[in-house]
């Protein structure tokens, strides 16, 4: 391992790959459209000479926060050498960009690729160690997990185990998407992120909030940078970043004591679930009939709730829901399903949040993570590492060893900020989150699928689940994949390929479901 004196902070790497040929001009020429009796006004006639008319437009708008116009251009940038934390806790903490993000469950992970924060050389030394050991039990892991996973896999397929070492690869995915979950939030990602030209002022302007503010200002620093060597337009309404003493929040993540008493309170109210229903519109079914009846001007004498509930919701009467483009946003009578909506009060590991915050359709409350550690190991562990006694050992171990070496840096006046780096992947993270049927519906499809990751996979039976109890007619219909384009009468059944999870899931009733891969 290289010297711990010789490693410096990691440096993030920003790249502008596609924007608008004129995004500021773009402007003002979308805000003049609105005013024209002339027609589309073009880019090319806009003048931003400074004091101008248009110049003027562009300011002023901005100020009186008419922020649409600032929605048109887009920009897309390639963005590495950035730790997952970060893109957890910033990137895509909002609805409004799009990411494609390498994934963990299918790319193995490099024992040298981890964000460097800014730490003195003593500091360094006990993190770097942290990361050596996380990544070698993260590659132990990796290994220990082949007969475990191995005996599900030809348990599922059994006409498979014959085939030498055709399916290894296919169960060493399984093995280090479980493995990864010592691995620490330190770990580096690429990806590509698109947003428009108000949300990145947005990021310039909140770029130093919790948690990661270090990280975030430098990585958005070059956003900004790249944005203005494009179109220097937007130094026109570029503000400065909010002090952190200027949040809401700066008081009680600064100067409070840590609750111990939270993880424990949100757990015992959870009870084992990784998802509990906390609320919802009483009247969600009755309401949702009513708007189907309003949409095609029928009466309650000449059409039941229940025919209403099944043509809103039913594959077997909507084939909307055999598509596989998601095209319920677009339906008059699938716009119905906004109106019922649930709340749930969740946990799970950062990893598996990772995911379940990319359905931006389904907000979360997620918090600041440093506020809700009480500086004991606190982490989800998967199934398939519980399966066996040796892995659980492993895996507890190197728990008890990140935190150990997390409570070394604190005793060494590092910033919880830079310790928390650390932290593994299977940290537990706890929020409430809140859906209207419409996009829980979606969501569901993706994530009750068998192949979607395994802990996202059962929060979203536990949701599925909560709803049947207090909406069961409404419950009924949330399924996944397979199932819906089984009812809707579409072929095949499941839409994965070569990807099928080879249990028949069409044939299962929801009480039914489990699995361990």
């Amino acid at each position: 391992m290289v010297g711990a004196s010789d490693l410096t902070e990691t440096e993030p790497r920003v790249e502008l790959t596609k924007a608008f040929t004129s995004p500021f001009k773009n402007v003002v020429a979308t805000a003049r459209t609105c005013y024209s009796g002339k027609g589309i006004i073009d880019d090319e006639v806009i003048d931003l000479a400074p004091g101008g008319r248009d110049d003027s437009i562009a300011r002023s708008i901005y100020q009186a926060g008419h922020h649409t116009t600032y929605q048109h251009a887009q920009f897309q940038f390639a963005i590495s050498n950035v730790s997952r934390h970060f893109v957890w806790s910033f990137l895509h903490s909002h609805p409004f960009y799009n990411s494609e993000q390498v994934s963990q469950r299918y790319v193995r992970l490099k024992k040298d690729s981890f964000y460097l924060p800014p730490l003195a050389d003593k500091a360094r030394e006990i993190y770097l160690l942290a990361i050596e050991s996380q990544m070698e039990a993260y590659h132990q892991l990796r290994d220990r997990l082949v007969p475990v996973a191995e005996a599900e896999f030809h348990r599922i397929f059994p006409g498979r185990k014959g085939a030498g070492d055709k399916y290894r690869s296919t169960i060493l995915k399984k093995t280090q998407e479980a493995a990864r979950y010592v691995a620490p939030v330190a770990a580096l990602t690429y990806l590509y992120h698109t947003v428009s030209g108000i949300t990145l002022l947005r990021y310039w302007k909140m770029c130093q909030s919790a948690d990661v503010p270090h990280e975030q200002r430098r990585v958005v620093e070059l956003m900004v940078a790249a944005v203005l060597r494009h179109d220097p337009g937007y130094q026109r309404v570029l503000e400065e970043p909010l002090d952190p003493t200027e949040f809401a929040e700066f008081k009680y993540i600064t100067g409070s004591p840590r609750d111990d008493g939270f993880a424990d309170e949100f757990d015992e109210a959870l009870n084992g679930r990784a998802a509990l229903l906390v609320d919802w519109k009483n009247n969600a079914e009755p309401v949702l009939a009513d708007s189907v009846r309003e949409v095609l001007g029928r009466s309650r004498a000449a059409m039941t709730d229940d025919d209403a509930l099944a043509l809103a919701l039913d594959p077997q009467r909507n084939q909307l829901f055999g598509e596989t483009m998601n095209l319920s946003t677009h339906s008059k009578l699938t716009r119905t399903l906004y109106h019922p909506s649930y709340t749930f009060r969740k946990k799970l590991s950062h990893t598996a949040d990772s995911q379940d915050q990319r359905h931006r359709m389904t907000p979360a409350s997620r918090p600041i993570l440093a506020a809700q550690l009480s500086g004991e190991p606190d982490f989800i562990t998967p199934a398939l590492i519980a399966a066996d006694e040796e892995c659980l050992a492993a895996y507890t171990g190197a728990m008890a060893r990140t935190w150990e070496s997390i409570r070394q840096l604190m005793k060494a006046g590092v910033a919880d900020e830079f310790a928390n780096y650390l932290l593994p992947n299977a940290v537990a993270v706890r929020f409430t989150e809140s859906a209207d049927l419409l996009n829980l519906l979606h969501k569901h499809r993706m994530r009750l699928c068998y192949n979607a990751q395994e802990e996202i996979w059962r929060a979203s039976v536990d949701e599925a689940r909560e709803v049947s109890r207090v909406h069961p007619r409404i419950g009924a219909h949330l399924l996944p994949p397979c199932t819906q384009r089984l009812q809707a009468g579409t072929r095949p059944i499941c839409p994965e390929g070569d990807r099928y999870c080879g249990i028949p899931v069409w044939k299962l009733e929801l009480d039914q479901y489990e699995r361990l891969l």
